[in-house]
């Protein structure tokens, strides 16, 4: 309880509860915009992917294709995953062969991430409908907008 001395009384600063919620509108609260933006590319991603692919499987395999073979905490790094939510995907991915594990040379106590090429050849044909899922995703925006969000997303990543 905020308190204040106004001229010899004290006055509780607090709002009522109906006053709080006045002016609040949960259509205007950015994780709630954010939320609405993520269910609808979820929706577009697992429509056009393909292979299925979950959004962080793709993540994995398309960060190996360009950077080439890391090891799985690198890996978590690299694609924003936790270490148990990046070895999860890892092991999928292996099931699936789309990626395997080698010692690392460097360090024996290590194994790198690499895709085999069944995973390749999946990249090779998801890299295209991700690109198309972007473009999807961002269509409602001109390209000054698109750039606009971009931009402002990644400065409060």
């Amino acid at each position: 309880m905020t308190v204040r001395k106004d001229g010899g009384k004290l006055t509780d600063q607090r709002e009522s509860p109906t006053d709080a919620l006045a002016d609040y509108r949960l259509e205007d609260q950015v994780g709630f915009l954010l939320r609405l933006v993520s269910q609808r590319h979820s929706a577009i991603f697992a429509e056009g992917i393909g292979d299925g692919l979950t959004p962080t499987q793709f993540a994995a395999v398309a960060k190996l294709f360009e950077l080439g073979p890391m090891s799985q905490n690198e890996l978590g790094r690299q694609t924003a995953m936790d270490g148990a939510t990046i070895k999860g995907v890892v092991d999928r991915l292996r099931a699936r062969a789309l990626v395997g594990t080698r010692p690392d040379p460097s360090d024996a106590r290590r194994h790198l991430v690499e895709p085999t090429d069944q995973g390749r050849a999946v990249v090779a044909r998801a890299i295209p409908a991700a690109r198309r899922i972007t473009e999807k995703t961002l269509e409602p925006l001109n390209p000054v907008e698109r750039d606009t969000l971009l931009k402002l997303l990644r400065r409060i990543t």
